[in-house]
């Protein structure tokens, strides 16, 4: 699609304004305390928007209202343990930061325990820090490029060169002020979206019926009280381990650590937390909410199967052109019934026509996920074949369907069907509304939604590399290597660490691959170390006979252990959090009390 030149000049001077601004009014950054903690002088309103404008990366509006359109509002139960966190992280982790005049989380543990154990978990937030970096940059670019015919590395290296150009010159104070600025973009982007979108809707559904439609298709069903492991989210998977991820997040995390740490005083750092924690789940929910209309609003338009564009002209110029076309026609008349049906429910609340829009919505399920294993077969020959052979096999079987091999090859075969969708070509609850931004919304605010992407991919990514830089500067730079370290050389090689992980997030962004659905895949990286991390705090908290040999012995052993339950599938990725957490403390418990027997 080719923009207009109001969309291009919406998009460039909502940009501009926010770098200009930022590398002007921290331009005389001169001091570590300036340049780390922002001079210490942020607000708890600022604390606040900074805070959130860290978590609301590009991904949080391109996959959750993709989310909301496939799965409905559940997700929304993934932060139900967020205010939780925040009350906890207010009475522990600040005052005792505050009162030991940190830097970094991190300096904390080299008090109560040793240098190597400080380094192990700077290492790690390192590691997955560094990767989420590039994947925050990667999101909007693989998308935009996609839609707006610009090579993905260009697009890469513009968003971390943007990025880089304040964060480099104005440290953490330039990246809490834009910050600010980045959010007001955000919520007026985001409530334009809606209520134009609320616009197209025909004007004889009402917002009550639009959400009486979209519970009629499964898309209402908020809290899910099951006790089911299989299920990502529950409210008991967001209160317990979407708690422990919160206060790894928030309390060990320095991308968040270190927007706090910029407060004036205890009070407001407290405030500008507790307000994210009241303003974050509302917010999220109106995300979701603006995805649940895109999908409304699908119930009274014609949809692609698949809303990937190239992938789609791709199905249709192979040999499994015919068959993608006839299972369109059959959309397309899937459609038509829909549309009638939610018209009547308009009209008449009627649970035969509540149960009857809910079958025919299954239907639809299939369809999509039908089209995105032909997309597979025209893309992957190396999964057509494999499939073809399975498939021979399970038909060769299909004599004995009681027998042991012939229900093990027929799940396998349903597994390898499934998995047709999880491909970058055929996965595209992330396209969704980018395509219905471009396609549907009036010239002028489709510029205005694009700097809302960027603007948040800017956002996240800038907190990320100030943080990354700030690690790397202050707690193994600074704890490890000999020289001169006064505040002018302190600042001075941050800088260079800055400009550093702004170029590595840029690499990772141009080699990053996602098969998963874009916020699942940052939360699965998180969940794989933040537990380990929350319970090395846990231990330094409350724990006062562990030595730093048996938590940084216990620490090793945890992180190789969550690996392998993530690599295996143990348990849904929030329940790793609980679940590292708990090991890390209990190994290290071990540990210690070995080594005082043996003592």
């Amino acid at each position: 699609m080719v923009l207009s030149w109001i969309d291009w000049t919406v998009l460039a001077a909502t940009l501009l304004t926010i770098v200009g601004y930022g590398t002007w009014v921290t331009r005389n950054n001169k001091t570590a305390q300036d340049y780390i903690k922002g001079g210490n002088t942020s607000r708890w309103w600022t604390i606040g928007l900074s805070v959130m404008a860290t978590q609301a990366s590009a991904i949080t509006f391109l996959s959750t209202t993709g989310q909301a359109f496939s799965e409905g509002m559940g997700f929304v139960q993934f932060y139900f343990g967020l205010p939780i966190a925040m009350v906890i992280i207010c009475l522990v982790f600040i005052p005792l930061y505050h009162r030991l005049k940190v830097y970094t989380a991190y300096e904390f543990l080299e008090n109560r325990f040793d240098l190597k154990t400080r380094s192990l978990t700077a290492i790690l937030f390192l590691i997955q820090r560094g990767l989420a970096a590039g994947i925050t940059i990667f999101a909007p670019a693989i998308i935009l490029s996609i839609v707006l015919g610009i090579n993905i590395v260009y697009l890469n290296i513009i968003i971390g060169f943007l990025v880089i150009i304040y964060t480099v010159s104005g440290g953490t104070k330039a990246v809490t002020v834009t910050q600010k600025q980045q959010m007001f973009v955000i919520f007026a982007g985001m409530l334009a979206a809606l209520f134009i979108t609320l616009q197209l809707i025909p004007n004889e559904i009402s917002f009550n019926d639009a959400l009486e439609i979209a519970g009629a298709n499964g898309r209402m069903e908020i809290l899910d009280f099951s006790f089911d492991l299989e299920n990502r989210y529950t409210v008991w998977s967001g209160l317990i381990g979407g708690t422990f991820l919160a206060l790894s997040y928030f309390g060990t995390d320095q991308s968040q650590v270190q927007r706090y740490l910029s407060g004036s005083n205890v009070k407001n750092m407290q405030m500008g937390l507790i307000f994210n924690g009241l303003l974050k789940v509302p917010m999220q929910f109106f995300i979701l909410l603006c995805g649940i209309m895109v999908f409304v609003f699908y119930q009274f338009n014609p949809s692609p199967l698949n809303f990937i564009d190239a992938s789609t002209q791709t199905v249709l110029v192979s040999e499994y052109g015919d068959d993608y076309r006839s299972l369109q026609e059959k959309q397309n008349i899937l459609f038509n019934k829909k549309k009638d049906l939610s018209l009547l429910l308009a009209k008449n609340d009627s649970p035969e026509l509540i149960q009857e829009i809910s079958a025919l919505d299954s239907i639809e399920k299939t369809y999509r996920l039908k089209s995105k294993f032909l997309i597979k077969k025209a893309v992957d020959k190396e999964y057509t074949s494999e499939y073809n052979t399975l498939e021979s096999e399970v038909a060769s079987l299909k004599s004995s369907p009681k027998s042991e091999d012939y229900i093990a090859k027929s799940h396998e075969l349903k597994t390898l069907y499934a998995s047709a969708a999880k491909d970058t070509r055929t996965n595209d609850r992330d396209y969704m509304f980018i395509r219905f931004i471009l396609n549907q919304l009036p010239v002028g605010l489709i510029g205005l939604l694009l700097a809302v992407i960027l603007s948040a991919a800017m956002s996240s990514t800038a907190s990320e590399i100030n943080a990354l830089a700030t690690i790397t500067s202050i707690d193994l730079y600074g704890r490890n290597v000999k020289g001169k370290k006064d505040d002018a050389a302190m600042v001075r090689v941050t800088k260079w660490f800055t400009l550093a992980w702004g170029i590595v997030a840029i690499i990772i962004a141009c080699f990053a691959n996602l098969a998963e659905n874009l916020i699942q895949l940052v939360n699965i990286i998180g969940s794989i170390f933040y537990g380990n991390v929350l319970g090395i705090f846990l231990l330094a908290f409350f724990f006062k006979r562990i030595k730093g040999n048996a938590v940084f012995v216990g620490a090793l052993i945890t992180q190789i252990i969550i690996i392998a339950g993530w690599w295996f599938n143990w348990m849904p990725y929030l329940w790793l959090n609980l679940f590292g957490c708990v090991l890390v403390i209990l190994i290290t418990n071990l540990i210690q009390g070995f080594t005082k027997n043996t003592d």
